[in-house]
């Protein structure tokens, strides 16, 4: 497909490993963040993610250099004008993505489409606050997003055929499968990955077993790569508590009711790997 312009809104950990993928795929790509500071934390990712490719052999240093020169910096969602995609990665909250796309009607052209990485929130209510919902679709990633090969397309209530065949296109175009699935809380991957996650959290809250000893049961006896606890550490515990949080809203069924353990961790600070500690501690 045409290689063309895409904005990413949202700088952190899901937003670079996007606009890093989009730019490995020859997009020209804008990424964008509130401040400049937040925006060269991203790239320097970028450049580091770039640079153990090299060293893998990977990737060429010309191909490198060829990747971060299609990577724009911008502090401004006026930057949407000039784009033919918008991807949304912003922090996982409701009102933030929803002043965010009640913007983007105002700036980006009507045919554009408006995508969201949202991880857990309804396509359809975030749809609503524009003036084209039919061209606003969940296009969601998985971390780390330049190894991770899946992305759940997810419709809203009336998002068009037209809208869901280009991101679908789009996806392969960058190496991704895509899965298609419908607006519900969670999707299908934080519907059954969360509340696993939670349920571990759980057993270290009721002292069923140590916080390793739970990871190798999860490792060495059901074959997952990573043990839960290591990997909500990994995710962030205060995404894990705000997509189990909204599982429990959006369902109504207690059997999503966040841990308190996951609760308290949060309120401590503790968020995993981001900031040193959660279940584990990091240098």
């Amino acid at each position: 497909m045409e290689k063309q312009t895409v904005i990413v809104i949202g700088a952190g950990q899901m937003g670079s490993g996007i606009a890093q993928v989009f730019a490995q795929a020859g997009w020209h790509v804008y990424l964008n963040d509130l401040q400049t500071e937040l925006i060269e934390r991203g790239l320097a990712a970028i450049r580091k993610n770039l640079a153990h490719q090299v060293e893998k052999q990977k990737l060429s240093s010309e191909e490198r250099d060829a990747v971060l020169s299609r990577l724009t910096p911008s502090t401004s969602l006026e930057d949407a004008a000039g784009a033919e995609m918008v991807v949304e990665a912003a922090t996982e909250n409701m009102k933030v993505k929803k002043e965010i796309f009640k913007q983007l009607s105002g700036i980006a052209p009507k045919d554009v489409v408006l995508a969201t990485n949202t991880s857990s929130l309804p396509i359809t209510e975030l749809a609503a606050v524009t003036d084209r919902p039919e061209n606003v679709i969940g296009m969601h990633f998985m971390n780390p997003v330049p190894v991770m090969k899946l992305v759940e397309i997810v419709r809203g209530l009336v998002t068009s055929d037209q809208v869901y065949e280009k991101v679908y296109d789009t996806a392969a175009a960058l190496g991704k499968t895509a899965v298609e699935v419908n607006d519900f809380p969670g999707f299908v991957s934080n519907r059954v990955l969360m509340p696993m996650i939670n349920e571990a959290v759980y057993t270290l809250y009721e002292g069923v077993a140590t916080k390793e000893a739970i990871d190798e049961v999860m490792k060495l006896g059901m074959n997952h790569p990573m043990g839960p606890l290591t990997l909500a550490d990994f995710i962030g515990l205060d995404t894990c508590l705000y997509i189990m949080e909204t599982l429990h809203e959006g369902f109504g069924d207690d059997k999503y009711r966040p841990c308190p353990l996951l609760r308290k961790y949060v309120n401590a600070g503790w968020l995993g790997r981001k900031t040193g500690r959660g279940f584990y501690t990091y240098e």
